[in-house]
């Protein structure tokens, strides 16, 4: 018989809205988790600092000490969250997981935040996940009309819902039998309540999910992480990418593979390489930063411009800027300094607090500037918003002229698959070209790297070869995941 055992919560929450339900409930976030390792709880916080990229929303980890699991949660950074020493004493056991919340929708409140427990006939289990069910809305209906009764905005409960109604002989075909039922992008976790940890990425590996192991912990010290910047914050050793559509098994018996999906090919997620991953992670066998350098280089090659100065949008395009200065000669400086204590503006809910976050979290270094020809390199254009406050600064410092280079191709299409980008009328490149686009952020000139540097910095020479092993949807709108509406009729095959 398992206990569940909820700890001191740092939030409070009230009634949900209609701007709560299931719509579109995509977040790019970080999960993590430990099997078989002292301080389990200890070394999964380690690890969600490692991820805190991903999301700065809120965190929360569950662990399991024996029969009992122990629960925090709390909303705002992870070492706001388990900063506490007394909070950590009360996460005992052996094993883990852990999640970083990045905010699109269920609104900002504690019970948004993963992972989410549940008790079962069988026992207790915890679920957290990365990315989005593109049929959430749809399953989430059928659900409720057959009583379930939901408690978050989240599509993780989903999983919740339907592991219960599953009839199957075991815990593990339960969870691949709920598997079966979604369609979409993920990366998964789940605690058994016979102490298993389990890791599941979705048919095509759009989301990330590695495997890593800690040394001296005997039979264990079995890591799963969103990247392997988490295994190396605890000393832990890369073991292999989880594979697309396998569903791993971590317990007393050891580490099983099993691919309940069958061979479903591979569609990983271009935009980690581009701007999510650390540059200090490797996943799917390319270095982040390395991919970053290279995809400079090629921008230098396609879109080099006479100019002073080459100077990144911190952080992302830093990498991708001393790519394009060491390819095209002109030096690279730091003309805009970032106040790394601000939260990402990437997305953000108001213009007024989004051109506030730009205010606040970059600032000009005139010495660099004034009187430069400055050659700006940023990861992606997506409302403009932020490129336009970025330009104006640039030239409120002195510079002489202004060239943005952007290191992806134009995001014209919204993402369904776990980043959160607005509809496709908030798109720029949706509804300008890149002339119009380069008047409308101030620029003198505005180029992004093809699809052919891409994947040439990807280290793929045949751009069509290239694009069926990734998913590119927001570039090209060719979505590899069935999307339907909330009524579940077909979106798009």
């Amino acid at each position: 018989m398992t206990k569940f055992i909820p700890h001191h919560k740092t939030s409070t929450t009230s009634g949900v809205s209609s701007a709560e339900l299931p719509g579109r409930p995509y977040e790019e976030c970080g999960v993590f988790g430990v099997w078989g390792a002292p301080d389990a709880s200890a070394l999964t916080a380690l690890g969600l600092h490692a991820l805190q990229h991903r999301g700065q929303e809120a965190a929360g980890i569950v662990s399991l000490d024996g029969g009992s699991f122990h629960q925090h949660k709390g909303l705002g950074l992870v070492g706001e969250v388990f900063g506490d020493e007394a909070v950590m004493s009360t996460l005992k056991g052996t094993a883990a997981i852990g999640h970083n919340r990045y905010a699109t929708t269920g609104g900002t409140h504690l019970r948004n935040v993963q992972p989410i427990y549940a008790d079962y006939a069988f026992g207790g289990m915890a679920v957290a996940h990365n990315g989005n069910l593109t049929n959430a809305a749809t399953l989430r209906r059928q659900l409720v009309q057959r009583g379930c009764i939901f408690q978050s905005g989240m599509d993780t409960e989903v999983f919740v819902h339907l592991i219960a109604l599953s009839t199957a002989p075991t815990i593990t075909d339960r969870l691949i039998e709920a598997a079966r039922q979604v369609k979409g992008a993920y990366s998964l976790l789940a605690l058994l309540p016979d102490g298993t940890l389990a890791g599941m990425r979705d048919p095509l590996g759009v989301r990330p999910l590695v495997l890593g192991r800690l040394p001296d912990c005997g039979e264990g010290g079995w890591v799963l992480a969103s990247e392997t910047s988490a295994l190396d914050i605890i000393g832990a050793e890369f073991i292999r990418d989880i594979e697309a559509g396998e569903l791993v098994i971590i317990n007393k018996e050891g580490i099983k593979s099993l691919r309940p999906f069958g061979a479903q090919g591979n569609r990983f997620c271009v935009f980690e390489y581009i701007y999510f991953a650390r540059p200090d992670s490797i996943l799917e066998g390319h270095p982040v930063y390395t991919a970053r350098t290279r995809i400079g280089r090629e921008l230098a090659r396609e879109s080099g411009v006479a100019a002073d100065v080459v100077v990144p949008v911190p952080d992302s395009g830093v990498p991708s800027a001393i790519g394009y200065a060491a390819e095209s000669g002109i030096p690279f400086e730091l003309g805009i300094i970032r106040n790394h204590y601000i939260g990402r503006t990437f997305i953000e809910p108001t213009d007024q607090i989004r051109n506030l976050g730009v205010k606040m979290k970059h600032s000009a270094n005139k010495a660099v500037l004034a009187g430069k020809r400055v050659v700006l390199i940023d990861d992606s254009i997506v409302r403009g918003t932020t490129s336009r406050k970025i330009v104006d600064m640039v030239r409120a410092a002195g510079a002489a002229e202004v060239h943005m280079r952007i290191a992806s191709p134009p995001t014209k299409h919204p993402c369904y698959y776990g980043i959160d980008t607005p509809s496709e009328n908030h798109l720029l490149a949706a509804r300008h070209t890149v002339e119009e686009m380069a008047e409308l952020i101030g620029a003198d000139s505005l180029a992004f790297i093809s699809f052919d540097g891409l994947y040439k910095a990807l280290g793929d020479e045949d751009q069509r070869e290239a694009a069926n092993r990734y998913c590119d949807a927001c570039f090209t709108g060719d979505y590899p995941i069935t999307l339907v509406d909330r009524d579940g009729h077909l979106l798009q095959a």
